[in-house]
């Protein structure tokens, strides 16, 4: 029987209310004013299915197969996981707590490790030891993430969660107890997890972790992960290689070196002056004016090492360049403040010498000019007010370990020559190149937008016109655009140089304050849950 459009009406409005009212009861703090109807409709999804696995139970299936699914049920190893993943399908990498417009990368991860019965769910991302090489905020990609835990195997000994992970015997504590220089402890567990840049790839210069692998097994015995992952996960994410680590690997502190890509267009920019520019970064440096500083992590050093830093043409695309950044550890959005800064000096709106200012930190040990001839940059004991870049051409492009530490492989069905047709369609170069094809087409399509409008519009001139002698001039009541990467801009009427603009706090100003508020009442907290679970 056909619904009349008044019933039709009916019914869905009151469908939306019913799920609208479940969903503020249930996050009433989140806040939905923003989300969109396929935000709203996902929820819905996402608390339907929970409330049906509530009501369900597990299927008898799941009942008979307990015993041989349960993952701590089997033989475990620790390994090490390479993935990819397009950053502007999620809101970061790290997993967090509250609901978000858009899933994490980490969320849609250890879902595919569960429906693949790899790891337990119920011992959570603690129970197998996660590590991440860094963490990337909402729209940063990478192309070699790397994440180590302890993962279900085809075969050796079963180990107890309790046998593997243990507080004494932590990457943290062997860190400490080791020979390298002492490193500062952040708790990973502030905030939502929304951390910057690739940001966060460390606080700190890494220890490395110099032990030997066990020996490998026979590809053909393993579990496939490769496989079975990549056919549980989206295509903006593929996992590409998998190695067997010592017990003691740790994904972050057993990292060398980590190298970031970031894409960019090359009009109207000077990029001999941003070469000069992203010279300077070289050695180490006190990098505080050049990142955003997190009061809760209580960070004291900023001095970061960075290895190289270059402006490069981007291989077969005439069209984009790419600062290639490699660092042993990076400071929080610290890439993405390096860039804002090289596009100002691109656009001639500041000097190269403005990294040396910015990189000039202590009045009583102050650099020298990196260049003959250049006066002596001014002391920068507080970073001055300036956007950092956009997030979507950010890209963590490689990281390095040594080779006695891991031995990247493959999945046996992507390295047989008879491969069934399922392999096929689950490979991942093919899904890669399916994206490839997609991009090209939306590439092509707004390049035809774009000549379409030239036919009838003039572009605006590109940035601000700069005369003989660095003075701008700009016309009367004209709004011209500042980079900001990825076609963002931002627009202004005239521009303040880094220099002559307000100053942010020292780093040591809002640690303190942080401590007096926000830090003091969480202790508080913290001693009174203490207080209330000692034995009266």
């Amino acid at each position: 029987m056909r619904l009349t459009w008044l019933a039709r009406r009916w019914l869905k409005t009151s469908i939306s209310q019913r799920f609208l009212k479940v969903i503020t009861m249930d996050h009433d703090a989140a806040g939905f004013g923003g989300w969109t109807r396929e935000d709203l409709i996902s929820r819905i999804r996402e608390l339907e299915r929970l409330k049906l696995a509530d009501q369900t139970g597990p299927s008898s299936r799941e009942q008979r197969n307990s015993k041989t699914s349960y993952p701590s049920a089997h033989p475990r190893r620790k390994i090490a996981l390479k993935f990819t993943y397009h950053g502007a399908h999620y809101s970061g990498l790290e997993y967090q707590g509250l609901p978000s417009r858009l899933p994490t990368v980490e969320g849609v991860l250890f879902d595919a490790l569960v429906r693949c019965r790899l790891v337990d769910p119920e011992a959570g991302f603690q129970g197998c030891g996660w590590e991440k090489c860094g963490r990337t905020d909402k729209g940063v990609s990478a192309a070699a993430q790397v994440v180590s835990f302890w993962v279900r195997s085809a075969f050796g000994e079963v180990k107890r969660p309790q046998e593997d992970i243990g507080e004494e015997t932590s990457t943290e504590a062997k860190a400490e107890t080791s020979d390298s220089p002492p490193v500062e402890k952040v708790n990973n567990n502030d905030g939502p997890g929304l951390e910057g840049d690739l940001a966060m790839m460390g606080d700190w210069d890494e220890a490395p972790t110099n032990a030997s692998l066990e020996q490998p097994a026979e590809a053909t015995s393993e579990i496939p992960y490769i496989f079975r992952l990549n056919r549980a996960l989206p295509p903006t994410i593929r996992v590409l290689a998998w190695s067997p680590v010592a017990d003691e690997f740790s994904a972050r502190f057993s990292c060398r070196w980590r190298h970031y890509k970031y894409f960019f267009s090359p009009r109207g920019l000077d990029l001999a002056a941003m070469q000069d520019a992203a010279s300077r970064l070289v050695g180490e440096h006190d990098f505080r004016n050049l990142c955003k500083v997190d009061a809760s992590k209580q960070l004291t050093s900023f001095t970061r090492s960075i290895l190289s830093a270059a402006i490069n043409p981007v291989e077969d695309n005439p069209h984009l360049y790419v600062l290639d950044l490699v660092g042993r550890a990076f400071l929080y959005n610290q890439v993405r403040h390096i860039m804002a800064v090289l596009f100002l000096v691109g656009s001639r709106l500041e000097q190269p010498s403005i990294i040396d200012a910015l990189l000039n930190v202590d009045g009583d040990s102050p650099h020298p000019p990196s260049r003959e001839g250049e006066p002596q940059p001014p002391v920068v004991s507080g970073k001055p007010y300036y956007e950092m870049a956009d997030p979507l051409p950010l890209v963590l492009w490689d990281t390095g370990y040594d080779e006695d530490v891991v031995s990247w492989r493959a999945d046996y069905e992507t390295e047989s020559e008879d491969m069934s047709q399922k392999s096929l369609a689950n490979n991942v170069c093919n899904v890669l190149q399916s994206l490839l094809d997609r991009s090209e087409i939306h590439t092509a399509l707004d390049a035809h937008f774009l000549r379409a409008a030239e036919k009838h519009h003039r572009p605006t001139p590109l940035y601000f016109p700069i005369g003989a002698e660095g003075t701008i001039s700009i016309q009367k009541e004209s709004v011209l655009p500042v980079p900001l990467g990825g076609g963002a801009h931002k627009r202004a009427a005239g521009y303040t140089p880094l220099l002559e603009r307000g100053r942010k706090d020292t780093p040591e100003e809002i640690n303190e304050r942080w401590r007096l508020g926000k830090g003091a009442k969480r202790m508080d907290r913290k001693n009174a849950v203490a207080a209330s679970e000692e034995p009266s």
